[in-house]
């Protein structure tokens, strides 16, 4: 079993000295850059937007995996491209044809994702799945850190890893939400091949994240 790429949530980060921590967590082994963006609206929070995804683009050469929980969400495509992202993932229910905004993505030259969120079920990648790179299960709800593991999602992620093998493409399944040592060797197990952590990866503070990112990755 291959040790999964591990992609920090900056929602966890110390947002007083969020482009220090991002240069620190890249330096600790990072994968990836996971960027969750909030609106308030299509979930319970608010976050960041397009000009501090500009603004951390020099502090790492990292891909940046930018999570959009905004609806609409095709007006924003465009900004967040243009800040940085490396990949963008949606949800299918932030806007009204969301293969049209897979299409805009990858015309952005962009990567893109689907997010599940937890009542979701897999069968809405059907007809998506020949169109993306990056498949993302919500283990949470979205629109908060530090929430605990759903358990029924590791069924979700096993559903999901059966599609991706059958389509014959190289799609990422990520997973996202209560992400510790434990629960990441769970959806290991179960297919997934790279893991949001924000609690478990910033944890004590800059001299624990290389620590923090070993334990994650289950490398003894």
């Amino acid at each position: 079993m291959a040790a999964p790429l591990i992609s920090p949530s900056i929602l966890s980060a110390d947002f007083a000295r969020l482009g220090e921590d991002v240069r620190a967590i890249d330096a600790a082994g990072a994968d990836w850059i996971h960027i969750d963006v909030m609106d308030g609206h299509f979930v319970p929070n608010l976050t960041i937007g397009p000009g501090v995804v500009k603004a951390l683009r020099p502090h790492s050469a990292k891909p940046f995996d930018v999570h959009l929980m905004i609806a609409p969400v095709d007006s924003y495509l465009e900004a967040f491209a243009a800040a940085g992202a490396d990949i963008i993932t949606v949800h299918p229910e932030a806007g009204p044809h969301v293969h049209r905004t897979v299409q805009a993505i990858r015309g952005l030259g962009k990567k893109a994702g689907i997010a599940l969120n937890p009542a979701t079920p897999a069968k809405t990648l059907d007809y998506l799945i020949d169109e993306i790179d990056l498949v993302l299960v919500m283990s949470v709800n979205p629109g908060f850190g530090g929430q605990s593991f759903i358990a029924s999602q590791l069924r979700k992620i096993e559903a999901v890893r059966k599609m991706i093998d059958k389509a014959g493409r190289s799609i990422h399944l990520e997973v996202d939400g209560g992400i510790d040592v434990g629960t990441a060797r769970q959806c290991t197990e179960a297919g997934a091949d790279v893991l949001v952590a924000g609690t478990a990866s910033f944890r004590g503070g800059p001299d624990q994240y290389a620590a923090n990112i070993t334990a994650l990755k289950g490398i003894d």
